[in-house]
């Protein structure tokens, strides 16, 4: 019975504690990077996805070293014109607009974390008329590069907190 209770207990505590992380709130410290397809249709919808594969794994090489939002800023401002090449050749025409400053987004969830509505500073890319659904991702920190470096062939080991503790009263 005893170790019934501390079963539950230390399941109860996990689950409480990942609840008050999905509360965690970032605002001023990030850069977002948001891709807005010209329309739904299937063929914007993956040019859409083109892009922003292709300026994702741009800017990650120049943004993994980069240590605080100062620095971040500083490296997605000197890539601008690299950015606008990338996108240029991908959608093989000029029917886009890039915009880096502050833009106004929704409230979001990006795993597991918050980010309030309001104005974000933020590298956006519209396509076309840009009446599509969009990509958005957290530029910095780099919560969305890490799958512009992700090799199908990395392996993945899955940990269990709550199993660890529990070999231990075995």
């Amino acid at each position: 019975m005893k170790k019934i209770l501390i079963i539950l207990s230390l399941i109860i505590t996990t689950l409480i504690i990942n609840k008050e992380y999905d509360k965690i709130v970032i605002h001023n410290e990030s850069i977002r990077i948001r891709v807005i397809a010209n329309s739904n249709s299937l063929e914007d919808q993956l040019l859409k996805l083109k892009v922003k594969e292709n300026i994702t794994k741009h800017l990650y090489q120049n943004l993994e070293n980069v240590n605080n939002i100062d620095e971040a800023r500083v490296s997605i401002k000197n890539n601008i014109e690299n950015v606008d090449e990338i996108i240029s050749k991908t959608l093989n025409s000029d029917n886009y607009q890039i915009k880096y400053g502050n833009n106004y987004f929704p409230t979001k969830e990006l795993n597991g974390i918050e980010y309030e509505e309001g104005e974000y500073e933020s590298l956006v890319v519209n396509i076309g008329e840009s009446k599509g659904n969009n990509w958005w991702c957290v530029l910095f920190p780099p919560l969305c590069m890490i799958e512009a470096t992700y090799d199908e062939s990395d392996e993945v080991e899955y940990k269990s907190k709550i199993l660890e503790i529990l070999n231990r009263y075995k």
